[in-house]
């Protein structure tokens, strides 16, 4: 069966170079390593298997579900689940020994109910809202909790955790103070549960904030080799772990004044030469890339021309001599030297790139190298 001409790479060796520079410039703290959403485009089963032999101590998912793939593919370390469980879930959580946030007393007391029935004990992670303003409780509520845990058999709390929303903000204050804030409250916390892990380092936080990154830091942008910002490439060395390619399907020969794909929004001005390249926004080359984005072919940038269709987007290579169909088109990554980085993609369609990863790596084949 042939393969699609769309590939997504992904490099494991970018991978590995990424968590061992977090890994030393966080040691002691370990590394809880971020694989929800498939580990941001990147493929949650494999990713997570390189991982757990690179040395990472937990993973970090959002739903049950993602924590028993993990479980059934062999992951043996402690998994979080960030979203907490439904009391429907609590059953599924104590049969693979995940590990939930928690944030509310019905689920709580469910997964009590659940975890003494199966003669088990699970650890939980209690959410503390320090700033984020999502999920999560307030100060003034967090040793009522912590009784409330302590009380109840069969779960006791692996974890106290918080979460910053702008540490990648070029002022400081805001994460410094949160810092102070969730200080004061693990303090107290601590003289009740002393063996719980204080975590709240996210990437931005972990490489920026040294006093943020405590027993465990959270990296998941930054395993993929993407930064929070750019002002942080000075701080860590980080290397891409996917790229996007495809191949050039044909090329044509076009004269002045030719209009190009849906509603003619590009009409050249010049004779000249365009290719077409198979693939559109359903593979995540999402319609706002129209006459906006840029891709590699011979090492040179061409750019995107026309309406970016369902399949088939339009580059003008009017510029670059010799291209031919099956060429070779980088959409994100690098080719003889140039580069187009997942930030580039980011900005061009008006968005950040958290979304540029889980868009392309979701939507097409992937490769590991």
């Amino acid at each position: 069966m042939s393969e699609s001409v769309n590939q997504i790479k992904i490099n494991l060796a970018a991978l590995s170079h990424n968590f061992r520079a977090i890994s030393r410039i966080v040691s002691p703290a370990g590394v809880l390593a971020v694989v929800k959403s498939d580990a941001y485009g990147h493929g949650m089963l494999p990713v997570a298997r390189e991982l757990s032999r690179l040395g990472a101590v937990a993973f970090g998912v959002a739903e049950v579900w993602e924590g028993v793939a993990l479980r059934q593919a062999g992951i043996e370390e402690d998994i979080v689940i960030f979203l907490g469980c439904r009391p429907a879930e609590t059953a599924e959580v104590v049969r693979w020994g995940l590990s939930p946030v928690v944030f509310e007393l019905q689920t709580i007391n469910e997964l009590s109910r659940q975890a003494l029935s199966a003669a088990k004990k699970i650890g939980v992670h209690l959410k503390i809202d320090t700033g984020m303003g999502r999920l999560g409780i307030n100060g003034a509520e967090v040793v009522p909790f912590l009784y409330h845990i302590k009380e109840l058999g069969g779960i006791y709390p692996a974890g106290i955790m918080s979460h910053p929303p702008m540490a990648d903000n070029d002022d400081p204050t805001s994460t410094l103070e949160q810092n102070k804030k969730f200080s004061r409250i693990v303090k107290t916390c601590l003289e009740l549960i002393p063996e719980s892990a204080v975590h709240i380092a996210n990437s931005a936080a972990l490489i920026r904030f040294p006093e943020l990154r405590r027993d465990m830091v959270r990296p998941g942008l930054s395993l993929y080799g993407c930064y929070p910002a750019d002002n942080f490439r000075k701080l860590i060395d980080l290397k891409p772990v996917m790229s996007f390619k495809t191949r050039v399907i044909q090329v044509r020969e076009v004269a002045k004044g030719c209009g190009v794909s849906y509603d003619h929004k590009f009409v050249t001005q010049r004779a000249g030469r365009l290719a077409a390249l198979p693939l559109g926004y359903n593979n995540g080359y999402l319609r706002g890339l129209s006459n906006r984005g840029q891709v590699l072919v011979h090492g040179c940038r061409a750019p995107v021309v026309g309406r970016v269709c369902m399949n088939i987007t339009m580059i003008d290579i009017t510029d670059i001599p010799g291209v031919v169909p099956d060429d070779e088109v980088v959409l994100m990554g690098s080719q003889d030297g140039a580069e187009i980085r997942t930030e580039e993609v980011a900005e061009w369609l008006g968005t950040i790139n958290y979304e540029v990863l889980c868009l392309l790596g979701n939507n097409n084949h992937r490769h590991y190298c």
